[in-house]
């Protein structure tokens, strides 16, 4: 399926610029239209520049911000909803938005920023071996997160059987639970196109996040076990063209799935062949897989390592051993 097509469904992608390398390209807005007025999915970050990129493209679909009848978010990152707020002032009327109750959390202004997450959750990411050094280095580092977004007042729980019947298309909310605990894509069942936000991107792995509670207890949400349980309800569909979170739409999503399990289990190969010299603690085993010192991907690289460490634990070729400082693991005696 091709640009034109999509438009002719009343469906527009506007990428928006964002400062980070690691996503795998600009976020991606989708304009839908309704019979009267438009549905936007996802709203970019929350910087200047971002928001006039999301002006601009919405100009360019000849729709207007007093037009958006409803914004429903994927999940709860500020790349994806950072300018959600600011598109409701735009709108210049109280529009719902829309988005996963257990995602709701990081979206309101209740809930709490990632660096004060990281340090509430101190003590475990110290009991996975991370240096306090480190985790201190990091919380200075991703502070400028604050200014990317503005927390909403309120959201309406996203439902996993609500649809959304628009002028050419009709939305299916399919949870897929993985990269966030709340992640959700949007299925149209009748032309085949899955809105895939970032539960399947072509050019980078999603990366399934640590949950790190604002308690700052352990979760027992495992992100990566889930992430496959997902992708295999994914792989279940009929999809002929996938609009992604990040990047151009791509088609043929079995191929992107064979090509990410791949990768996982090309991590999980390495860590096995670690643990092979003795137990060891996440943050030890993540240098195997990122040697980088980088302060700011520290969560994203510790969520890799503890995601395939989980995997392999739940396939039972490993076990783990915890006493009163650290969490390690082990290969299965």
């Amino acid at each position: 399926m091709q640009e034109h097509e999509l438009c002719e469904l009343g469906i527009f992608r506007i990428p928006i610029p964002i400062p980070f390398r690691q996503a795998g390209g600009p976020v991606n807005a989708y304009v839908v239209e309704e019979e009267t007025g438009i549905l936007l999915f996802d709203a970019g970050i929350g910087l200047e520049r971002s928001q006039e990129a999301l002006a601009q493209g919405l100009a360019r679909t000849g729709h207007r911000f007093e037009e958006v009848n409803r914004i429903v978010l994927s999940h709860g990152h500020v790349d994806h909803y950072g300018a959600a707020a600011w598109v409701v002032e735009k709108s210049k009327r109280a529009i719902p938005v829309s988005i996963s109750s257990t995602d709701a959390d990081k979206v309101l202004e209740s809930g709490a920023s990632l660096p004060a997450l990281i340090t509430r959750n101190s003590e475990y990411l110290s009991r996975l071996g991370v240096p306090p050094p480190a985790l201190e280095k990091t919380v200075a580092v991703i502070g400028r997160e604050i200014g990317m977004s503005r927390r909403l007042a309120k959201v309406k729980p996203l439902l996993p059987s609500e649809r959304f019947r628009c002028k050419h298309v009709t939305l299916e909310v399919l949870p897929v639970p993985g990269h966030t605990p709340g992640l959700c894509c949007l299925y149209e069942r009748g032309h085949r196109i899955l809105f895939s936000a970032d539960h399947l991107l072509e050019n980078v792995s999603p990366n399934p996040l640590i949950d790190l509670r604002p308690d700052g207890e352990p979760s027992p949400f495992r992100p990566l076990v889930t992430y496959f349980e997902s992708l295999n309800r994914v792989r279940a569909l009929d999809v002929d063209l996938v609009l992604p979170g990040h990047g151009e739409p791509f088609s043929d999503h079995l191929k992107v799935i064979d090509s990410l399990s791949g990768f996982y289990q090309r991590r999980q190969e390495k860590l096995l062949e670690a643990l092979r010299h003795g137990p060891r603690t996440i943050y030890e085993l993540m240098k195997e897989l990122f040697p980088s010192d980088n302060a700011f991907e520290l969560v994203l690289m510790m969520s890799e390592t503890l995601g395939n460490l989980e995997v392999l634990e739940d396939r039972g070729g490993i076990e783990r051993e915890t006493d009163s400082d650290f969490i390690r693991f082990r290969l299965a005696r």
